[in-house]
């Protein structure tokens, strides 16, 4: 705006001057020139300058006050436009504290010593669904060594030695993958995942010899929070790695307008641009390693509280809260700022569109107003304040 806008100001003030020339030869060239210089006064760019960094300012620190730190300019303003929000299921839908709730093993295989090779494999993973299974494993008392080779594949699960023996960890798909048979199990399998959790097989020399089940609720405002989200008039969208079944579970107490199940890292972010490419502007969150590459896909990437130092590096936004209101609190704050930078803005182009007329003398012969360069100065000060003022209203935004 700047670029247009200076030129034509300066443009106008030159015409004023020759018009008082022309048109009003018996005035002399200093009323002329005080009616130009009135001109390039009133329409000085400040309070158009100042109209949207000192919204995003105001905006940035009432949302840091709120647990809302935002990276830059950009992801808030963007983040006022987001009509469609990819959610992470573990840590953010749900508590992020999943918990081993069943172990369940082949004819002639000992739990406590299965547990203790997979808990063992597990210590070395980042996966949250992997603490689970370490903290029984110790409240057992069983002794968890460090694994001789250890492999994590992303989306999938783990692999390593355990004194001398191969095992694999990880979900079924990639059981199926690596063409190791898991019917034993299947009917384990769809019992636990329509009761919601997460399962994770087990695989000793190329044979899936135990099942774990795991359970993570979810947050107990989730559901009001995903009602927020709707009521803003925006999508819902859950990503998750879990098995089809156990997402649906989720999806349907939460009500989303979308699931994607059995996805990877990768397959977020496939995901989000899909939605991208469809014209959606697409808002993930996140708390994971398996999150970050959507989180940088996405218009705008937001890092719930606990999250890993990757996720939160990729992010635009970061909650200082795990709860899926911060979202909410979040976008009110956004749109809040935008519509505060439209009232400056209106505030800055308003003052000018009053004031030059004025101040080229175009209303004199019907009114009698001429305006001094004293007096368009201190009209151009007051729409600075007027703008500065607006902004700071930002301050008391409810969130």
């Amino acid at each position: 705006m700047a670029a247009v806008f200076v030129p034509a100001v300066i443009a106008i003030a030159a015409l004023t001057f020759a018009a008082w020339l022309l048109l009003a030869p018996g005035s002399g060239p200093g009323v002329a020139l005080a009616h130009a210089i009135a001109v390039l006064i009133i329409a000085c760019p400040c309070a158009l300058g100042l109209a949207t960094p000192m919204s995003i300012m105001v905006g940035i620190g009432r949302g840091a006050s709120a647990g809302i730190l935002v990276r830059d300019a950009a992801a808030l303003q963007t983040l006022a436009t987001v009509d469609t929000v990819v959610v992470d299921k573990t840590g953010t839908l749900t508590e992020g504290r999943p918990r081993l709730v069943a172990v369940e093993v082949a004819p002639g295989v000992d739990e406590d010593s299965l547990l203790a090779q997979v808990a063992a494999l597990e210590l070395a993973s980042e996966h949250p669904l992997a603490g689970a299974i370490v903290a029984v494993a110790r409240s057992r008392g069983l002794a968890v060594q460090s694994p001789e080779q250890f492999e994590a594949v992303a989306g999938r699960g783990v692999r390593g030695r355990i004194a001398g023996v191969d095992l694999v960890v990880g979900a079924a798909r990639w059981f199926e993958e690596l063409g190791i048979d898991g019917v034993p199990f299947a009917a384990a399998l769809n019992r636990h995942r329509q009761l919601g959790r997460t399962v994770v097989l087990a695989a000793l020399r190329g044979r899936i010899v135990g099942l774990f089940a795991i359970e993570d609720v979810l947050r107990p405002t989730s559901v009001e929070a995903v009602q927020q989200l709707h009521r803003l008039g925006l999508r819902v969208i859950m990503a998750t790695g879990d098995a089809r079944a156990t997402a649906a579970v989720v999806a349907a107490q939460l009500e989303l307008d979308g699931v994607e199940a059995e996805v990877t890292p990768e397959g977020k972010a496939r995901l989000v641009a899909g939605l991208q490419a469809a014209g959606r502007r697409v808002a993930m969150a996140g708390d994971g390693v398996n999150d970050a590459v959507a989180l940088a896909e996405a218009d705008v990437g937001i890092a719930m509280g606990a999250g890993s130092d990757v996720a939160i590096e990729s992010a635009g936004v970061m909650l200082a809260s795990n709860d899926l209101r911060a979202i909410v609190r979040a976008i009110g704050l956004a749109r809040a700022t935008q519509r505060n930078i439209r009232q400056n803005l209106a505030f800055a182009f308003g003052y000018n569109l009053l004031g030059v007329p004025v101040a080229t003398g175009l209303l004199q012969p019907l009114t009698g107003w001429l305006l001094s360069p004293m007096f368009a100065s201190a009209a151009m000060s007051l729409s600075s304040v007027s703008v500065v003022a607006n902004a700071l209203r930002l301050r008391r935004t409810v969130l």
